[in-house]
């Protein structure tokens, strides 16, 4: 066999993207590459926080839709970069070896490089939380600009293990004010995921910033995975902020522009949004330059009510 079919057996067996088949195939000996194959997949870390609209549960359906990853993206030559990362689920999906993370959640980039410079103190705090109502609303009531990093961590860690279904909401001051998730025994602290994260983010560069920045490092053939708060499908729909500055027409309209630069640039871009008439609308607009929009089904779990559940599409805007 060539190493293309070996890569291709790698990745049908464990349901795994092309291109981080190729770099488990890189690290196996051949006379045994299944076995090795199999331990190596088992150890790689997943998301450390539960996030609403997380795309894991999406990525199978972007490969069986030939959406993702880009066929032509070579990341051992080119950089990932995840402008809104939230939690992560294409970077670790990947797990490229050049990689840029950002976000504007102050919080949530405080706790990956909390992870990543400083994980054994992040553990033994995470132990010491405890899973009651009252302990959550206290936690809950602190102000993360009076707490170190590590706290900002291991509280932000806590709410979103210990809060309602993963949910990320914050009031116009920028309070989190997500309700106790009331669950029979959340997993707080998962300490052997915690530590293969931390490994995986050592040579990521994870910055508090505007999405906009990707303009000043992004090159020819790099990958940018764009997942920015959903435009809401009607004027009723939107039910959570993920910052306190909101996002929205104007703010769309500058992302596609943005898209739009960076494929002229010759990157490969890839866009999650909801499949609201305005977003099909503005990217409508550039489907003359070669861009493509796709529609995935995704599931909607959080509504309170039972009919309120169930899927719905999503778009997912590719120009490759």
């Amino acid at each position: 066999m060539s190493g293309k079919q070996e890569i291709k057996i790698i990745q049908e067996t464990f349901d795994i993207n092309a291109i981080y088949a190729r770099r488990v195939f890189a690290s196996v000996n051949i006379s045994n590459f299944l076995e090795e194959a199999r331990q190596i997949i088992t150890s790689k870390p997943k998301p450390f926080v539960k996030w609403v609209g997380g795309k894991r549960q999406l990525l199978k359906q972007f490969r069986l839709l030939d959406l993702y990853p880009p066929d032509e993206f070579d990341p051992e030559k080119a950089r990932y970069f995840e402008p809104f990362v939230g939690g992560g689920a294409v970077f670790f999906d990947l797990l490229p070896r050049k990689a840029y993370l950002s976000d504007l959640n102050f919080e949530l980039v405080t706790t990956y490089n909390v992870i990543k410079n400083d994980v054994e103190k992040l553990i033994t705090s995470l132990k010491k939380q405890k899973y009651n109502k009252e302990y959550y609303l206290k936690i809950r009531s602190k102000n993360p600009e009076r707490l170190s990093d590590l706290q900002i961590a291991t509280r932000f860690i806590f709410l979103n293990r210990a809060g309602f279904n993963g949910m990320y909401r914050v009031n116009s001051k920028g309070g989190f004010n997500v309700p106790f998730g009331k669950y029979e025994n959340p997993l707080i602290c998962d300490e052997k995921n915690l530590r293969k994260v931390s490994k995986a983010l050592q040579n990521v560069e994870i910055k508090h910033q505007d999405y906009k920045f990707v303009l000043k490092k992004a090159k020819k053939r790099d990958f940018i995975y764009f997942d920015p708060p959903y435009h809401p499908v009607s004027k009723t729909a939107a039910f959570t902020s993920y910052t306190s500055q909101g996002f929205g027409e104007k703010e769309q309209i500058e992302l596609r522009d943005t898209f739009l630069k960076l494929h002229k640039r010759g990157c490969f871009v890839m866009l999650s949004n909801s499949d609201a008439p305005f977003i099909n609308k503005i990217y409508s607009e550039i489907k003359k330059y070669g861009v493509r929009i796709n529609k995935v089904e995704a599931g909607r779990a959080i509504n309170s009510k039972a009919s309120g559940r169930g899927k719905i599409t999503e778009i997912l805007v590719t120009n490759y």
